[in-house]
């Protein structure tokens, strides 16, 4: 499907009917990586409407030159929530950059944002100011590294605490395809904009409505003890720290991704029937 917002034809994709899901993936790659980490929990859960968006340069949806940094980027994805499902309290998940586009949005549609979840999100998106874990491996599979292509297993290393076949294939299913995809010369442009021009982690009051953020104890990338210094901002948030997970979290520990968002969704279901009863009485 397509969705034309500041002239970019944004693709996405939706699935099911319900109160609508706003997926936001991770830098450079596409609505796959997570889409294949959140479709499965739908088998158990109905009534939710799930969105995933190609983000601009990435996957299907161009980039453009009027698009010059992140808040460029979360204009266009503001407007791509107006043009969709305007008016409509929603869900938002967010991996990685996806997260910390999914807290710019926050301040945007603050009363319409029925709950968030957080997948090893963006929080200081200036690499040097964040407070990171070591390197670690938890898992290696020497044999299988041996067999894949130079290129492919560089990406797949620098990113998995468990390198194994499991992983791998849906690092490559998920992740990797994404990538091949990006428009690179536009996303380094970004980079240079990567934050954007306010604090997202400072919102005007706590979110009251249901919230998980979940981190990874071995990402090297985004870390996990930044999300703590934000935990204030959502009373009803759970934040856990996985074991044996780095930044691909939800491929690396999928059973408690699924316990745990799993869990949020049936929060938030019960949260919106609570103030839809408030509102009737």
């Amino acid at each position: 499907m397509q969705c034309t917002v500041r002239g970019v034809p944004l693709f996405y994709e939706s699935y099911g009917t319900g109160t609508p899901i706003i997926l936001l993936h991770g830098f450079s790659s596409d609505h796959r990586q997570i889409k294949g980490s959140m479709e499965p929990l739908f088998t158990q859960q109905q009534g939710w409407q799930r969105i995933y968006l190609d983000l601009p340069g990435m996957g299907q949806t161009p980039g453009s030159v009027s698009i010059q940094g992140t808040d460029d980027i979360l204009d266009v994805v503001v407007d791509f929530i107006d043009a969709l499902i305007p008016g409509q309290p929603f869900l938002l998940v967010g991996d990685s950059y996806g997260g910390y586009l999914s807290q710019g949005v926050l301040h945007y549609k603050f009363e319409q944002v029925a709950g968030m979840a957080l997948i090893c999100s963006g929080l200081i998106m200036e690499r040097s100011q964040r407070d990171l874990p070591p390197r670690a491996v938890m898992v290696e599979d020497r044999a299988l590294l041996t067999m894949l292509d130079t290129a492919d297993a560089e990406e797949f290393t620098s990113m998995a605490v468990v390198q194994d076949r499991d992983h791998w294939e849906r690092f490559r299913d998920e992740v990797l395809s994404g990538a091949k995809l990006a428009d690179e010369a536009f996303l380094q442009k970004i980079l240079q904009r990567y934050s954007c021009s306010f604090d997202v982690g400072k919102l005007p009051r706590p979110f009251t409505r249901p919230v998980v953020l979940l981190a990874g104890r071995q990402d090297h990338i985004a870390g996990y003890r930044d999300a703590w210094r934000i935990l204030e901002n959502y009373p009803h948030g759970t934040f856990a720290v996985l074991d044996r997970a780095g930044h691909d979290l939800q491929i690396e520990q999928p059973h408690l991704f699924n316990a745990l968002v799993s869990e949020w969704l049936n929060r938030v279901r019960e949260s919106m029937q609570s103030y839809t009863l408030n509102e009737m009485s």
